[in-house]
């Protein structure tokens, strides 16, 4: 089978199209053939090598930690999955990933795929999806009628925090730039500052929201900053810098963990209507390479799905 793997640490020029084994299933284990998979720049940091401490890879690695597709192929032990199957799941970012022609995936992990999307475009749930059902409700505690404010909107997991804040009766304040604004207000933000005009804390000096939500890159004071503007009693999360230690509000950070009980909430959420899935590429696996690229150059708008 192809797949794209990378035999050490480096830039995108590590990443290889190259002839491998397929797969086999192991006990408690399904093979999933690959309908689609999605950057995500967790690849990218693994890929550089920033994260072998707490992530160690074996050489070659395959990247890709969100795939959808059908199972090929059942191990010992498998109850509730057939061949043929729809599916999606967030790998473990260490095992061999989804950009390939098949992948092992452990079937606990796993969620059925939504109805009403083409297959491929189902890969861009997982890992951003759950970021965002993560960081609102276990984080936040997010209730209806509070006001939020999401920080770096434009992204994949903005997108999916908007549609899910709005769901649960949320005000939704939304910080993006020009070229996602499109993007943000479809997404259903009652409210969008353009972070590129002046500072957001400037934007909104002297405003307060009972829940903040961090998805930029920012300074350690930058993002002190923000959470300033959580009142009293508030909550602050983030999913890049962590935030300050403050008794003022509630302070926590956002590791994404793999829960498919939740994937398939966020399914049926889609499937019903009431949750969409933005795509705003879809490429070939061939071209992985550019597409980390253009991730860390800051060139990549919304998410991108690749297909063997």
């Amino acid at each position: 089978m192809k797949a794209i793997r990378y035999h050490s640490y480096g830039d995108s020029r590590v990443l290889a199209l190259e002839e491998t084994d397929r797969p086999t299933a192991g006990p408690g284990q399904v093979v999933v053939k690959v309908a689609g998979t999605s950057f995500n720049l967790l690849d990218a940091a693994i890929r550089v090598g920033i994260m072998q401490e707490a992530m160690p890879i074996d050489f070659p690695h395959t990247p890709g930690v969100d795939v959808s597709g059908t199972i090929a192929e059942t191990g010992e032990g498998v109850t509730g999955w057939s061949t043929g199957d729809p599916v999606i799941a967030f790998l473990p970012p260490t095992a061999p990933g989804a950009a390939a022609e098949y992948v092992a995936v452990p079937a606990d992990l796993l969620a059925a795929a939504p109805a009403t999307v083409p297959l491929p475009d189902a890969a861009a749930l997982p890992t951003v999806g759950l970021t965002a059902r993560q960081a609102l409700f276990d984080h936040l505690d997010l209730k209806p009628g509070q006001r939020l404010l999401i920080n770096g909107a434009g992204g994949a997991v903005g997108g999916y925090a908007i549609q899910l804040a709005k769901r649960a009766g949320a005000h939704v304040t939304a910080t993006a730039s020009p070229r996602s604004l499109d993007r943000v207000k479809a997404a259903g933000a009652d409210r969008i500052v353009d972070y590129t005009a002046e500072p957001v804390v400037k934007t909104l000096a002297g405003e307060h929201f009972d829940a903040v939500l961090q998805l930029v890159r920012d300074t350690p004071e930058e993002t002190a900053a923000l959470a300033d503007l959580a009142a009293d009693g508030g909550a602050f999360t983030s999913t890049t810098i962590p935030g300050p230690q403050t008794a003022r509000i509630r302070v926590e950070h956002v590791y994404v963990a793999n829960d498919p009980a939740r994937l398939a909430d966020l399914v049926a959420l889609v499937d019903a209507g009431e949750l969409r899935i933005d795509v705003a590429e879809r490429l070939p696996l061939a071209d992985l390479p550019s597409v980390h690229d253009r991730a860390v150059e800051g060139r990549l708008l919304g998410k991108t799905v690749l297909t063997p």
